[in-house]
């Protein structure tokens, strides 16, 4: 039990919460035996419900956390005055070594500001971004910043252009992974002050595989490894790519529904269909870890359901078990940010 990797959930944060992430976590750790996860939140809710699944007793515990941080709750003020919350409580377990990880699919500003202030950023990291892995027809891409700092600068982008580029290289063993910075053309001097004031930053960075600029239709094709943008855009991106997914996923299924040939033609194309549209089930991948904090914190979509959570937990393994923080760390010492 000692060398399992120990996961906190953020049982009370999420539209569909607690069911969700409670029973998210028991198809976690029935899925693999490396895991144990603590889930933090108020006893008497959870218990009840945790109560009716089965489940390897040792490793899901619950914390009990009598706050919760609500999603208009102002993420500051909540984080610094309500020290028995789900989120707070969590993250402190992070920041004391009790736990690995965290994840919450509650209010992404109080994740965004308790990971800096509960779990602390690197030396030299200036802000941590969403960084969320988003399916192309390449594979996948990393879209970072997708939601925790709208205000950036230049220099916010710079560092998360190689933060990114160390994950996708170490982590996703995407070798000399490209980079690209969201633009409204390809021209260099096309954009808005951000950008304008970004872009020869990146041109000029040698740790980088810089490719210039990239429009968002080129996106979801792959053409980049990494796509650099502020939180705004990013999380516009990020909302877009989810909604025409569903769009287009509900349209075929409608399609094939119409009549009595359709139908046959749905049961001949189904298995090559599945395996085609599960590449682009963003869920399938697990929420959004912000770069560059000294701990693990992962932020799953607010509406997430079991499945969601489940694979948040399942990425969490995999992040901590290849030392991800620790590769990001080591490398950004030797690359000046």
């Amino acid at each position: 039990m000692e060398d399992m990797i120990k996961i906190a959930l953020d049982a009370m944060g999420g539209d569909n919460a607690p069911d969700a992430n409670i029973q998210g976590a028991v198809e976690a750790v029935n899925t693999s035996n490396n895991i144990k996860v603590f889930l933090v939140g108020q006893e008497e809710v959870i218990i009840p419900k945790l109560e009716k699944f089965t489940y390897d007793k040792n490793r899901i515990e619950v914390v009990n956390a009598r706050e919760v941080i609500a999603t208009d709750d102002p993420p500051v003020k909540s984080i610094r005055q309500k020290k028995d919350s789900s989120i707070v409580v969590g993250m402190t377990m992070v920041r004391k070594g009790q736990a690995d990880a965290f994840v919450s699919a509650g209010s992404s500003g109080a994740v965004l500001v308790g990971g800096q202030i509960v779990v602390g950023r690197i030396r030299g990291i200036e802000r941590a971004p969403f960084a969320a892995v988003i399916p192309t027809a390449n594979g996948v891409s990393l879209l970072l910043d997708s939601g925790a700092n709208v205000d950036a600068r230049a220099s916010h982008l710079v560092q998360f252009a190689k933060m990114g580029s160390i994950y996708m290289e170490n982590i996703m063993n995407v070798k000399n992974p490209s980079v690209a910075l969201v633009n409204i053309g390809a021209e260099e001097e096309k954009g808005n002050m951000l950008v304008k004031e970004t872009f020869p930053i990146l041109k000029n960075s040698p740790d980088i595989n810089f490719i210039g600029s990239i429009e968002a239709r080129e996106i979801p094709f792959g053409n980049a490894d990494v796509i650099v943008c502020e939180a705004f855009v990013g999380n516009v991106i990020l909302k877009l790519y989810e909604g025409l997914g569903s769009m287009f996923l509900g349209k075929i299924k409608e399609s094939f529904m119409k009549n009595t040939k359709s139908k046959i033609g749905a049961l001949l194309v189904k298995d090559s269909l599945k395996t085609t549209l599960k590449t682009f089930d963003s869920s399938a991948y697990g929420g959004a870890p912000l770069l560059g904090l000294k701990g693990l914190v992962v932020k799953s979509h607010g509406n997430s359901t079991k499945k969601e959570i489940k694979n948040s937990i399942l990425q969490c393994e995999q992040f901590v078990s290849q030392r991800t923080n620790e590769k990001i760390q080591s490398l950004l010492l030797n690359k000046a940010l």
